[in-house]
């Protein structure tokens, strides 16, 4: 099925393509969300007036999500947790522990954006990526700390 995208999606492309997808991810998931229409005619021809107000609102965005990147990168995020012996974590850090600081610290960000590739195991410090939009990915540095450490 032929559809424009309304916005962009980083595994199909930017707003305002038009691409091919499969039928039913078209009418069971894009158009009910309102990420996307069907190609015809008139749409094609309406999306060719609305191609100018699409980008200048992307690039809008694109600006904004960049301003959090560069106050989410200057955030000292610091997690104090419960350690064994060699510095072994009881449990793990994982993104929604960060999104919780992070959230502490005044920025809202989904837990589903931050990349972190596997849970945070061991005390230290780790750069952890946030995508905050397909274009805009953000680096966190967050401190794994025990939580002795962080009473002292």
């Amino acid at each position: 099925m032929e559809i424009i995208l309304n916005e962009t999606i980083s595994s199909l492309g930017s707003a305002g393509d038009i691409v091919n997808v499969a039928d039913g991810y078209a009418r069971n998931y894009l158009l009910p969300k309102g990420k996307a229409i069907i190609a015809e005619k008139k749409n094609v021809a309406l999306m060719e007036r609305r191609r100018a107000a699409i980008l200048a609102r992307a690039a809008k965005q694109r600006e904004e999500y960049k301003a959090l990147a560069n106050q989410l990168e200057s955030l000292d995020i610091t997690i104090p947790v419960r350690v064994g012996e060699d510095d072994k974590l009881y449990g793990s850090v994982t993104s929604m522990d960060i999104a919780k600081v992070v959230a502490e610290k005044g920025y809202e960000i989904d837990r589903k954006k931050i990349q972190l590739p596997e849970a945070i195991k061991a005390t230290g410090e780790y750069d952890v990526p946030v995508k905050l939009a397909p274009e805009v990915t953000a680096t966190l540095k967050v401190k794994v700390v025990p939580e002795e450490a962080e009473e002292a």
